[in-house]
């Protein structure tokens, strides 16, 4: 690497720390899932095939803005990565799993664009937003990337159609809070399924909701510095 090895800095120690979290937390089967941070250099990204799990700071791979790789091979979903935070000003931290139950909710019909999840608690709304459901396309491939960057110009927090969900924020810990919150109203969707639970009226998630506009900060000093200008 040229300069400083980005594997080195703290915003390398969040990111494993958080794919730590994420697969104790059980939302990371095998070596499934990728998580990214933006920084002044590019977006620091782990590597194709790492398991969230065992993750170090060796699996990471810093992603230049011309496209140049510095560390190894990044996710194949590195270009899903670059798509979101093209479109997301507000964003330095982008978190895809394929967790259980937001899994099992992709693979269910979309109404109007948006994903099958039922709002039960006031949070969805307010913390998840409206949570589109975007359209089936190769994992990796283009067709995907440029789906999930037009759905992200409204939205922060995604499912993708078969495949799992995708989630952007202002810093690392309010991504994964918001991965962690959209699982449990998956969760929620399914197991109420066919039973007298009500959900709640339909309504526009309030100004400032996490998921639509701006991404949630919990203001934890967590999230990566934003490229120089």
């Amino acid at each position: 690497m040229t300069g400083a090895d980005p594997r080195g800095s703290a915003d390398a120690r969040r990111l494993v720390d958080a794919a730590h979290r994420l697969a104790a937390a059980g939302l990371s089967p095998g070596a499934s899932g990728n998580l990214s941070v933006r920084t002044a250099d590019g977006v620091l990204v782990t590597r194709g095939g790492a398991a969230l799990a065992r993750l170090g700071t060796h699996d990471l791979v810093l992603v230049r803005p011309d496209g140049a790789t510095e560390g190894g091979t990044p996710t194949k979903e590195a270009g899903m990565h670059t798509a979101l935070y093209a479109r997301r000003a507000d964003a330095t931290a982008v978190v895809h799993l394929h967790s259980p139950w937001a899994t099992a909710v992709s693979c269910l019909p979309g109404r109007d664009g948006r994903a099958a999840l039922e709002p039960y608690t006031p949070y969805h709304p307010m913390r998840l937003g409206r949570v589109p459901l975007v359209p089936d396309a190769a994992p990796g491939s283009a067709a995907l990337a440029d789906a999930v960057g037009a759905a992200a110009a409204a939205d922060a927090v995604l499912l993708l159609a078969h495949h799992g969900s995708v989630v952007a924020a202002a810093d690392l810990d309010s991504a994964v809070d918001l991965a962690e919150e959209l699982e449990v109203a998956a969760q929620l969707t399914i197991v109420l399924a066919g039973t007298t639970a009500r959900p709640l009226p339909a309504a526009s998630p309030p100004p400032g909701a996490s998921g639509s506009g701006a991404s949630g900060s919990r203001g934890s000093g967590s999230g990566a510095h934003r490229p120089a200008p």
